[in-house]
């Protein structure tokens, strides 16, 4: 038996429904790619370009934008241009190859969010230790582990994929994910090891998520009775707060929909739940830690007043 699939291209369904909205959706998703480019790459330049911002927190927001912005182009420029073709198709390497780089950003996100989580905690908890527990190389190579476990995981899965005979071309979603490619397999027998290795890494990123979740309980608890820590808690917790719960929901979402979703469901919820940790935590991450984080607020308005002041 031949393990390896013949079909070469699939043909994406999602977006037959809204073939009459395609401008207006083209217009809409232009300008929130460019939102997202704009906003992310501002954070990222500012906090590279700033030596008083080279601290571990920083360095982790950096690698948070940075990794929204390698999320997303694994996504938009393929959809836009597929709002403006007449045929929906990807190559089959090209779907394993965007199924590969929107895991591996969902999974670094949660990641650095449990890397933030345990900075905090070592900055609040643990002051007079911090320096000595998180020195910017050892950050760093925190940040470096994060992008490269998920990635070898989601390697792992997008090679137990690629393993599989397909029997059908046709993928009803707008975006190529392990989990629907495998429900083309020919033979679901098949695809046990799939669900297996799929299931462990759903298990082990829940893990990430309970303990950033026990991380943040822990802090709450510490700072309830110092005014200090409140006002640390508030100003540098809650952007955290924020992001945690923004994507969680939005992946938790999609990942109910990829496993348990109903075939009933209109295309057009079906298009949104699929898509949306691609356009809300992208856009509202670095906003919410440009206007809530001191110091990044106040490089972004001395930069604007800068700027104003030149166009003067």
């Amino acid at each position: 038996m031949n393990n390896v699939s013949t079909i070469s291209v699939l043909f994406l369904a999602g977006l037959d429904e809204i073939r009459n909205y395609r401008s207006p959706i083209f217009f809409l998703s232009f300008l929130c790619y460019s939102i997202i480019i704009l906003v992310n790459f501002c954070i990222v330049l500012i906090i590279i370009l700033d030596n008083e911002l080279h601290e571990p927190m920083y360095i982790l927001l950096c690698a948070f934008c940075m990794n929204s912005l390698f999320g997303t182009v694994g996504f938009y420029p393929k959809f836009l241009w597929d709002l403006l073709s007449p045929v929906h198709v990807i190559s089959y390497s090209g779907c394993l190859l965007q199924a590969q780089v929107l895991y591996s950003f969902a999974c670094s996100d949660l990641s650095i969010l449990a890397l933030m989580a345990y900075d905090r905690y070592l900055a609040i908890c643990r002051p007079l230790e911090y320096h000595s527990v998180m020195p910017k190389q050892r950050v760093i190579t925190l940040v470096s582990l994060a992008w490269l476990i998920p990635f070898s995981f989601i390697a792992v899965n997008t090679f137990l994929t690629f393993r599989l005979k397909l029997c059908s071309p046709h993928l009803n979603r707008l975006i190529c994910l392990n989990w629907s490619i495998v429900m083309l397999a020919c033979f679901p027998a098949e695809t046990t090891v799939n669900s297996i290795v799929g299931n462990l890494t759903i298990v082990f990123y829940t893990l990430h998520f309970l303990l950033i979740v026990w991380s943040y309980i822990f802090l709450i608890k510490t700072c309830v009775g110092s005014i200090e820590n409140r006002r640390k808690f508030m100003q540098t917790c809650v952007p955290h707060l924020i992001s945690l719960f923004t994507f969680s929901l939005t992946l938790l979402f999609d990942v109910i929909y990829i496993r348990f979703g109903s075939k009933d469901l209109p295309q057009t919820f079906k298009n949104f739940v699929s898509i949306e940790f691609l356009i809300i935590p992208p856009i509202m991450n670095p906003l919410i830690y440009g206007f809530k984080l001191t110091k990044i607020r106040k490089k972004i308005l001395s930069v604007a007043t800068m700027k104003r002041k030149t166009l003067l």
